[in-house]
């Protein structure tokens, strides 16, 4: 479901995963925050401005690897209904990119 561009899925479906990546994203920059809160506080006179260390360097990693099913996701919501993506039903029945998700 998460990496291929194949077939159709619901709202709910849809709307749990936009659900997860933010809490997923909302937790790795509470940790870049509460990092870099961290080092400003305890860091010493005259050292380098802090940089978030290890959790900042997260970031971009993780969004990489969100950045494939985050597509295909969109993807096979597009399938269903393209201009509104997220809020309304999209086609009943089958369509050409398969039967209508459950």
């Amino acid at each position: 479901m998460l990496f291929s561009f194949q077939g159709r899925i619901g709202r709910a479906p849809y709307w749990y995963f936009v659900l997860a990546m933010t809490v997923l994203f909302g937790a790795i920059f509470a940790w870049v925050g509460a990092s870099l809160f961290n080092a400003a506080i305890v860091g010493a006179d005259g050292a380098a401005p802090p940089s978030g260390g290890m959790a900042a360097a997260a970031v971009p990693v993780l969004s990489l690897l969100a950045l494939w099913p985050s597509l295909a996701i969109c993807a096979k919501r597009w399938h269903v209904a393209l201009v509104f993506n997220g809020f309304i039903a999209g086609t009943p029945g089958a369509n050409r990119f398969g039967e209508r998700p459950a």
